[in-house]
């Protein structure tokens, strides 16, 4: 059976709810951890207290669920090359390891040696933001000492590589199932970095997130892109399980505690009636502008397991586009 990672806002009790709606369908939950230490690539609506992280990592421990914490800042602006820096980070991982946390999930290749050698009772996972898109970078983390690697969302749909990740690995693999984020997205990097420097640094007053509304616009006036998006329906679950992913995890930390267990009931059944927009994750706007039947998306994922990606030279996606998806002014 494939097992489900599930995101918490990051207060105790967001983890107590979920917990008592999901148990018995979960095997581990994720959050953030403190600003004042580390960064992390996206959007945290709650900065817990190291006493907070011990509180909810014991409350998930007595339900056999583990606890793991993102630590996926894109830049840390060198300081953990620094000795002052290396000294804090240092300590806050010793401090995590006293609190029982199960694994912290990085970004930077350093993060992952350093903590695989030095901190024997923390394991170490590989952020999707590390980019792992293939098999020779997903050896490179491993021989590094990774437990486990969240793959590139850009690669979901790539099942030859996926297959080859597999076969060149064997720590745990995850995909992340309902990212929305654009195909290739030329912004990925660039907000990535902006979200670790604002996160870490809240005291920054910027004027807007450029990458976030051109992300918006681009799928507003183009909706295909939606369809190109490497979100994965819940039925098409069992696809990943046959070649060998060990678990789904469900994004979404900066949402609300209902939409995480609505969400998450969907992809551990198996089912999802209505709109797809209403499981994925970025841009979660979009299901205000648009409605795509999720059940007349049955069987798209036999063109997506061997496309090509020339969309060019290839309308499925265009096509499905016009069939489906359907403004909300038109309903």
């Amino acid at each position: 059976m494939m097992k489900f990672s599930t995101p918490l806002p990051g207060d105790a009790e967001s983890l107590k709810q979920i917990i008592k709606e999901l148990k018995g369908s979960i095997d581990e939950v994720y959050m953030a951890g403190p600003s004042e230490y580390m960064g992390s690539g996206r959007a945290t609506l709650h900065s817990p207290l190291l006493e907070d992280i011990g509180r909810q990592a014991s409350y998930a421990h007595r339900h056999n669920i583990k606890f793991k914490l993102i630590l996926n800042s894109s830049c840390l602006s060198g300081q953990h090359l620094t000795s002052n820096g290396y000294n804090i980070f240092r300590k806050y991982l010793e401090e995590l390891e006293t609190l029982n946390v199960d694994m912290v999930i990085v970004s930077d290749p350093y993060l992952v040696e350093m903590i695989s050698k030095e901190l024997q009772g923390l394991k170490v996972g590989v952020s999707c933001i590390a980019h792992v898109d293939s098999p020779q970078r997903a050896k490179f983390f491993e021989d590094l000492g990774a437990d486990e690697i969240t793959v590139d969302t850009n690669i979901n749909r790539h099942f030859n590589l996926l297959e080859a990740i597999r076969e060149a690995t064997d720590c745990k693999l995850k995909v992340i199932a309902n990212e929305a984020c654009l195909y290739k997205c030329p912004f990925r990097y660039s907000h990535f970095n902006l979200f670790s420097h604002i996160t870490a640094s809240p005291q920054i007053a910027i004027m807007g997130d450029y990458y976030f509304e051109k992300c918006i616009s681009l799928r507003v006036r183009e909706p295909t892109l939606i369809i190109r998006s490497p979100w994965i329906r819940p039925e098409d679950i069992p696809e990943y399980e046959k070649i060998g992913i060990d678990m789904i995890k469900i994004s979404g930390r900066a949402n609300t505690t209902q939409w995480i267990i609505d969400t998450m009931k969907s992809y551990t059944k198996g089912h999802h009636k209505g709109n797809l927009l209403e499981l994925l994750d970025c841009p979660n706007e979009l299901r205000d502008h648009f409605y795509i039947p999720n059940e007349k998306l049955e069987g798209a994922i036999k063109q997506w397991k061997t496309c090509k990606k020339s969309c060019h030279k290839c309308n499925f996606c265009e096509n499905l586009a016009k069939e489906l998806i359907l403004r909300r002014r038109d309903l």
